[in-house]
């Protein structure tokens, strides 16, 4: 069973801290079974107070750690200087192989503790430029939700947490499982874009309906269809520049990325659930041919379409 810690510091975010317990700690193992295992350790286990007044009881301390198979630092986890023996455990973790994750200003712990030195990066971008001051080796990207540094991984502010708990599980078990969870969640399974949609900028005037939210459902309902600008313009009544500008504000990425991202989320779906060779599966998902899927598929999961059905078929 794959053991996961969620490290409790003195001002540990609430909202940060039941990420995880959401995620981890739930019971789901009608979806894999088993399912994680998940404990919420503190340096000093006792009672903890957090800045929201609700008082949080563990019985578990680092030694947790030194057993975990992936432990998470949420936001505003020991702020200024972490404790030594909290660095020291994190190294020795490292250096095990364990998996790494930060959420939000978690981030600043993994690098005091010298596991981001050399790595890309990311926190919240009202503290990006802080951690990329204090942190010089950290190569700091403020303009994605979360980065996937092999077994170090961070995350953007706040929600961001989500989709990097997602993005694990989706590697621990596959698109299915990870799109079950979202679903019971209540969340999307993949969020497109980066930071740069949640930075403090003037909301545009909406005037009723949002007209691109009919062109989104459509566009998933025709995944595989040639989808080009000037089309989706047309439904959307508006110039394809007005469209691109539009889309970009709502979604944080392009057409085309936005698409492609819906693309591989169903290729996986398919390799997952069905048997169909990948020249059918790169058809139906609107690539021009296998080699197509091949290309972008290892692009964004990291593996080929066969290996990726070999791991995650059921």
């Amino acid at each position: 069973m794959h053991r996961v810690v969620t490290l409790l510091g003195p001002n540990v975010s609430m909202f940060e801290l039941s990420v995880p317990c959401e995620v981890f700690g739930l019971d789901r193992s009608d979806l894999v079974d088993p399912w994680y295992q998940h404990r919420v350790a503190a340096a000093v286990p006792g009672s903890h107070t957090t800045p929201e007044g609700v008082r949080i009881e563990t019985p578990y301390g680092l030694e947790e750690v030194a057993g975990a198979d992936t432990v998470v630092i949420p936001a505003r986890s020991f702020p200024g200087d972490p404790p030594i023996e909290v660095l020291e455990a994190l190294r020795d973790a490292d250096a095990r192989g364990a998996r790494l994750l930060s959420m939000c200003t978690g981030a600043f712990v993994l690098a005091a503790a010298g596991v981001l030195d050399g790595k890309r990066a990311t926190t919240h971008w009202m503290w990006a430029d802080e951690l990329a001051r204090c942190y010089p080796k950290v190569q700091v990207d403020p303009k994605v939700l979360y980065v996937d540094a092999g077994n170090v991984m961070t995350s953007a502010g706040t929600a961001a947490g989500i989709d990097l708990l997602l993005h694990v599980v989706r590697q621990d078990h596959g698109a299915e499982v990870a799109n079950a969870v979202a679903r019971r969640m209540v969340v999307p399974p993949h969020r497109d874009g980066g930071q740069a949609q949640f930075v403090d900028l003037p909301m545009p005037e909406q005037n009723g309906d949002e007209p691109l939210a009919e062109v989104l459902g459509w566009m998933l309902e025709h995944v595989g269809d040639d989808l080009r600008v000037e089309q989706l313009a047309r439904r959307a009544r508006m110039s394809p520049r007005t469209f691109a500008r539009r889309f970009r504000a709502l979604t944080g990425t392009t057409p085309h990325q936005w698409l492609l991202g819906q693309r591989i989320l169903l290729a996986q779906r398919l390799l997952e659930t069905t048997d169909e060779p990948v020249e059918l599966v790169a058809q139906r998902c609107g690539f021009a041919s296998a080699a197509g899927l091949r290309q972008h598929f290892s692009r964004v999961v990291a593996a080929s379409p066969q290996a990726y059905r070999r791991t995650f078929r059921s």
